[in-house]
C-alpha cells in the first residue's frame, strides 16, 4: 500500500522577513528526561535553548512510576541486563547499543544522584525491585512509586541553576527549518509572541512519544507524536513504527482517566485474577505476572475474553499494609480517590498504550539522517528495545543518550565561531476552506478509536488496510488545511504519525515482540529479523 501525496512541508505558512528570530548554540525540543539531560550537557560548549510545548514539567518523565534500570545492585552484573534487554526485544536489538547503554547507565546513574536524585534506600543502601522479564531486582525507585517526578524535579533544578540554559514553556514546535540536507532551527508558535523562527546551529528533538493516537493511553495529552510528525515532512528517516508497546495494567473505572499501575507491583507480589477470582497468568507463560508486557498485555485480552467482561484485577490484598504504603502511596491514594481501598479490594485494571519503541532513527551517537539533528528519548529509535522495551529501560536509554546528544552537540557548537545567520524563508498559504466546517474534537476521538481498535494490541491485515485508507481519508482534508492553534497542529500530527504506524504494522507480516498479527501468528526470521524504515525522500518504506 502507499501512502504517497498526504503529506506537506509545513503545518503554516511564514515568511522569515515578518516574524521575530531568537538564536542560540543548541536547541533542545522536549523537557523530559531525555531532554533536560541533553540541555545540561550541550550547555558546556555555548548557549542553550529548551522548548517545551506546556509546561516544563508536564511530560512522560514526571509520570513514570516505577523506577529506572541500572546494573547497580552487586548481584546483578552487566552480562545478564544485557541478555534480559536482548531477550525482550525479539531478535532485532542493536546489540551494541544495548552493551554500551547497559554498561554506561550506572554511570548516568550515579552523576543524577550526584545533582541530588534520592532513590530509595534500606539500611542506607540503594533499594531495588523487579520487574517483568528481568533476571535480578535492578531497578531503582523514588518516593516509592514516583521515581519520574524525583527525576524530573532534579534535572529541573539542574537547568535552572545554568545561566546558559533558556526554557521557554507553552511553545509548540510546528518543524524544522532545513537547507541542503541540514537542520537550521525550527519555526515555532508561541502562546504569547505567536509564530517565531529559532536558529541553532544544532537541534536536538526530544520531544517524547505518541500515546495519544489511542483512545487508552498512559501518556499524558500532550503525547501527541509531533517529533515523529515534524521529522517526517522534513524528510528525516524513521524507524520501527510498528512496535507500540501496551502496558499490562493501568487503573479501569468508568469515566476516569487512565492511570498507570506500576509494573513493579507485580515485582513486589501482586497477582492477576479475572472476574471469577481465578489467577490465570501461569496458565499463560511460565514467569506468570513477571513475563514480558507483550505477553501480560496478550493474556490479559484473552481473559477479558474468555469470561466476557470489560477487565481483570489486579490483586495486592496479600501485601502487608505497611508496605503497600511505603512502595506505593501515589497508587494508594489514586485508587482511594475513586472509593477502592486497595489494602481490601482488588484493583480493575485493563492493558493501554504506553511506549513508542520505534522513532526517529539515530546511530549510536544520537545522530538522525539529517545533519545538525539529534534524537533522544522516546521520539527516537536507538536499536536498544528491539520488538520490545524491557520494562524500566526507557529512563536509563533517556539518561544516556540524553548525555551523548548533549555532549555532541555542544561539542560541535563550540567549534563553530562564526555568527549564526538566518537563512530567508518563504512558505506560501496552504487550503483553509474547510477550516470553519471542522470538528477537530470529532476527529481525533474518530482516529483514536480505530487505533486502538485495528493497531492495537491484536492486528489484522484487513483491519490495518481499512485503518489505512480512513486516515487517508481524512487526511485529504485534515492535512491540506492551515491551522493556527496546538489542537489543529496536534490533529495533524496524530494523522500523520498513525497512517505510519499502521503502514508499517501491515507491512511486518509476521508477529514479533508488541507487534502481533492475527493473520500471521509466527515469527518469521527469515523474511524479517530486519528493520522497516520509512524514508520520506521516496515516499515510502525501506527494508
Amino acid at each position: 500500500m502507499t501512502i504517497k501525496n498526504i503529506f506537506k512541508r509545513y503545518l503554516v505558512s511564514f515568511n522569515s522577513k515578518t516574524l521575530q528570530h531568537i538564536f542560540t548554540d543548541t536547541l533542545v525540543i522536549g523537557s523530559g528526561v531525555a531532554g533536560l539531560s541533553s540541555a545540561i550537557h550541550a550547555a558546556r560548549g555555548g548557549s542553550v535553548l529548551v522548548v517545551t510545548k506546556s509546561m516544563i514539567n508536564e511530560n512522560c518523565t514526571e509520570h513514570a512510576q516505577g523506577g529506572i534500570a541500572a546494573t547497580l545492585n552487586p548481584v546483578d552484573s552487566f552480562k545478564q541486563h544485557i541478555n534480559d534487554t536482548l531477550k525482550t526485544g525479539h531478535g532485532i536489538c542493536d546489540d551494541k547499543v544495548v552493551r554500551g547503554v547497559v554498561r554506561e547507565g550506572p554511570k548516568r546513574v550515579k552523576e543524577l544522584i550526584g545533582w541530588g536524585a534520592k532513590f530509595d534506600r534500606e539500611n542506607g543502601k540503594l533499594a531495588f525491585t523487579k520487574e517483568g522479564g528481568h533476571s535480578y531486582p535492578r531497578i531503582l525507585r523514588a518516593r516509592g512509586d514516583s521515581t519520574g517526578k524525583e527525576i524530573e524535579e532534579t534535572l529541573i533544578n539542574v537547568v535552572k541553576k545554568n545561566p546558559k540554559i533558556r526554557v521557554f514553556e507553552n511553545t509548540f514546535a510546528l518543524d524544522l527549518l532545513v537547507s541542503k540536507n541540514s537542520c537550521n532551527g525550527i519555526i515555532a508558535w508561541r502562546s504569547h509572541a505567536g509564530n517565531t523562527l529559532i536558529w541553532a546551529r544544532q537541534t536536538i528533538l526530544a520531544s517524547g512519544g505518541c500515546g495519544q493516537v489511542y483512545r487508552e493511553t498512559t501518556n499524558p495529552e500532550i503525547a501527541t507524536a509531533d517529533g515523529i510528525a515534524m521529522a517526517h515532512r522534513a524528510r528525516v528517516k524513521l524507524q520501527d513504527l510498528e512496535f507500540v508497546q501496551f502496558h499490562p495494567t493501568t487503573l479501569y473505572v468508568a469515566g476516569a482517566e487512565r492511570v498507570l499501575i506500576s509494573e513493579t507491583v507485580r515485582g513486589e507480589g501482586g497477582i492477576l485474577r479475572n472476574k471469577f477470582g481465578e489467577r490465570f497468568m501461569p496458565k499463560y507463560h511460565s514467569s506468570a505476572e513477571l513475563a514480558p508486557r507483550d505477553i501480560v498485555s496478550r493474556s490479559i485480552i484473552q481473559e477479558i475474553r474468555n469470561t466476557d467482561f470489560t477487565h481483570v484485577y489486579l490483586d495486592v490484598r496479600h501485601i502487608p499494609k505497611e508496605k503497600l504504603s511505603t512502595r506505593f502511596p501515589k497508587i494508594k491514594k489514586l485508587c482511594k480517590s475513586f472509593g477502592i481501598d486497595i489494602t481490601q479490594e482488588l484493583i480493575p485494571v485493563h492493558p493501554s498504550a504506553h511506549y513508542m519503541i520505534g522513532g526517529i532513527l539515530v546511530d549510536q551517537k544520537g545522530r538522525t539522517s539529517m545533519e545538525n539533528l539529534y534524537a533522544c528519548g522516546e521520539v527516537s529509535c536507538t536499536g536498544l528495545h528491539g520488538a520490545n522495551r524491557l520494562g524500566s529501560n526507557s529512563l536509563l536509554e533517556g539518561l544516556v543518550f540524553g548525555y551523548r546528544t548533549g555532549h555532541l552537540a555542544g561539542k560541535e557548537s563550540a567549534k563553530k565561531k562564526d555568527e549564526l545567520l538566518s537563512p530567508r524563508f518563504f512558505k506560501g498559504p496552504s487550503k483553509s476552506h474547510l477550516y470553519n466546517e471542522l470538528d477537530l474534537k470529532d476527529i481525533k476521538n474518530s482516529l483514536k478509536s480505530i487505533m486502538w481498535r485495528n493497531v492495537g494490541i491484536e492486528r489484522d491485515g484487513k483491519y490495518l488496510k481499512d485503518t489505512i485508507n480512513s486516515i487517508k481519508h481524512w487526511s485529504k482534508y485534515i492535512i491540506s488545511n492551515e491551522f493556527s492553534s496546538p489542537l489543529g497542529w496536534e490533529v495533524q500530527n496524530m494523522l500523520t504519525a498513525s497512517i505510519l504506524i499502521a503502514s508499517s504494522a501491515f507491512k511486518r507480516r509476521e508477529s514479533r515482540g508488541v507487534h502481533y498479527r492475527l493473520d500471521h501468528l509466527n515469527t518469521n526470521d527469515k523474511q524479517w529479523k530486519k528493520h522497516i524504515i520509512v524514508n520520506n525522500n521516496t515516499n515510502g518504506f525501506e527494508q
